[in-house]
């Protein structure tokens, strides 16, 4: 069982055109989603209202397989909403009309859980924060924590204040996803490289930087490895950075290197295994890309896409990264 912590929202997404769409949404939900339709089994500790954008939310998550836990109403608070834009590239800028108070938080985790994941508003807007603080630090050493900043500058301030507390969230974690974009809003003018490895220092077993169609880089205790991204048409890169952050969850369970008793075999990992988990990663992200809105792809979608690259003769690595040299290997474990 994974467990998700986090905002789950509507988006009301503009496209360059002027054309408005409502979609399910929220970096967390999302990721929960993602899993869901992956086949992982998951729970949500989400918020949202009685209106119908949190009817929508209720059903989209049902639909996707994704167990809520306890009472996620919020009386008369209405549903939060993100105002997305996209552009002539399909990237998403983000204004945000959110409260986040996941309360009563559980009095215990659920049996099984293998994995607790946050990030994003749920880990810096109050009330709510305090909440998800707690259970990662009743979490830490019980199971996997996985932690994505997923960064919205609206909503977190000056980026010296959210840095501080962004780096001890990812102090706290087992695995930690970051886009390029989030580390030039935290350290403006730093190589990403040096930042992952700065964060894998501090206590994570492993640090995954998206960089968009740029693919993926990843730093584990054995070494780096840079991961090309499938080439795909683009319809918009909404919820793309939390599908990628499913699949590299889903892929780390389905190699059972998730839970408490695989910690030093997480720890252990290889370059070989980090550059298989970006690629299942980086696919999943691809996919989600091609059609509007978070749409993460379900597993079948998943295999299907597999079936079809090697029904055409196409070599997998070019589609799911070659299986390129660490960077600064340390030794071939995994």
């Amino acid at each position: 069982m994974i467990i998700v912590v986090g905002e789950a929202v509507v988006d009301i997404v503009t496209s360059e055109h002027g054309e408005t769409t409502a979609h399910p949404g929220g970096s967390p939900a999302n990721v929960a989603v993602g899993l869901g339709r992956l086949g992982s089994p998951v729970s949500l500790l989400t918020r949202f209202g009685r209106d119908p954008h949190g009817e929508m939310l209720a059903a989209h998550l049902a639909d996707s397989s994704v167990t809520v836990i306890g009472n996620p109403t919020m009386g008369e608070t209405p549903t939060g909403t993100a105002i997305a834009r996209t552009d002539t590239t399909g990237s998403a800028t983000y204004e945000f009309a959110i409260s986040w108070d996941p309360t009563p938080e559980p009095d215990e985790f659920p049996a099984g859980m293998a994995c607790l994941h946050t990030g994003s508003i749920a880990v810096t807007l109050e009330p709510g924060a305090t909440t998800v603080r707690r259970l990662l630090e009743q979490a830490r050493g019980r199971c996997t924590v996985s932690y994505d900043p997923n960064c919205r500058p609206t909503l977190m301030g000056e980026p010296a204040q959210a840095r501080t507390l962004i780096e001890h969230r990812a102090a706290l974690a087992d695995v930690v996803k970051v886009s390029d974009d989030d580390l030039d809003w935290l350290y403006p003018g730093r190589d990403i490289t040096e930042i992952a490895r700065e964060w894998l220092e501090r206590g994570p077993a492993l640090v995954v930087v998206t960089r968009g169609a740029a693919g993926s880089y990843g730093v584990c205790g054995s070494g780096d490895v840079h991961c090309p991204a499938p080439t795909v048409e683009v319809a918009d890169t909404v919820g793309a950075g939390d599908a990628f952050t499913a699949g590299l969850l889903d892929a780390l369970r389905r190699l059972d290197l998730l839970g408490v008793d695989q910690a030093s075999r997480l720890r252990r990992l290889g370059p070989e295994t980090l550059m298989e988990l970006l690629g299942e990663a980086s696919l999943v992200s691809a996919l989600t890309c091609v059609r509007p809105g978070a749409d993460p792809p379900t597993a079948r979608e998943v295999e299907r896409h597999r079936r079809n690259i090697h029904g055409a003769g196409v070599d997998p690595a070019r589609v799911f990264g070659p299986a390129q040299p660490a960077v600064n290997p340390r030794n071939r474990v995994g």
